[in-house]
């Protein structure tokens, strides 16, 4: 992890899928900088990592501020519960659209059950979150930043992905079209794609075997990247850094995107 920065300092910061993974990197992220984080999960453990201490008590022992909500990102009254949550410090100023699953099964055998449950958590739980964030920041006329965890899957289709490819790609256009209909109230909302990360999600995700998935082609870093490799994209999206910076999709994918 980075020393702390202050940078974020005064802001409030919703993750959500914030207990492991990506989503706890950047959450541990925000709150090295100076964010009061509010980590939006179903589970306050991390799942699959050494260190069993759950997010938000991580960031507190490391000298910042947050606190966990419960949060079933396929309920959108669980989003918008956790949107008002952060009225209590102030307001959310960065919305992080991060929690997702992974369902494997092509177009010859996937239920319409899976290909549903994976679009409710992956993609309509994007749009709820981002649409009750900027409903928020917009009320109390504030600039805000929202970042959707996208996928190089959104652009780059694989067999046995019928229904994780197209949520992720929906995640892009979503993005693009909040940009669009943001901009007017100063809200920017962006996306980062990951390539392959070191996270429960790409090994065993679910606890299936078929979680463990091939991405197809190799990246030029020839490895997989580990979720603090991904964290940065985030804070650097929500910065004054990036302050002419919508719409965009940032891919953190070790060059897969170039072959």
């Amino acid at each position: 992890m980075t020393a702390h920065t202050r940078e974020f300092d005064d802001e409030t910061v919703i993750v959500t899928g914030g207990s492991s993974g990506i989503g706890r990197a950047v959450a541990r992220r925000f709150g090295d900088a100076g964010a009061t984080v509010l980590v939006a999960d179903l589970n306050e453990s991390p799942k699959g990592d050494e260190d069993r201490l759950p997010t938000h008590e991580r960031i507190e022992r490391d000298g910042g501020t947050a606190t966990f909500v419960e949060t079933d990102v396929s309920r959108p009254t669980d989003l918008e519960t956790v949107v008002e949550a952060a009225r209590e410090f102030g307001g959310v100023d960065v919305m992080v659209n991060n929690a997702g699953i992974f369902r494997g099964g092509s177009l010859f055998d996937l239920d319409v059950e899976t290909f549903d449950a994976v679009y409710e958590t992956n993609a309509r739980s994007v749009f709820v979150g981002t649409q009750a964030a900027a409903k928020d920041m917009a009320d109390r006329g504030v600039s805000g930043s929202i970042i959707n965890t996208a996928s190089i899957s959104s652009e780059y289709a694989q067999t046995g992905h019928a229904a994780y490819d197209p949520s992720k790609a929906a995640i892009m256009m979503l993005t693009r079209v909040a940009a669009l209909e943001c901009a007017d109230a100063d809200i920017r909302v962006n996306a980062v794609a990951p390539g392959p990360v070191a996270t429960q999600i790409n090994t065993d995700g679910d606890g299936s075997s078929s979680n463990t998935r091939d991405l197809g082609k190799e990246n030029p870093m020839g490895r997989r990247a580990s979720p603090d490799e991904i964290a940065g994209s985030y804070l650097f999206l929500a910065s004054e850094d990036a302050s002419f910076i919508t719409g965009h999709m940032l891919y953190v994918d070790g060059g897969h995107a170039i072959y």
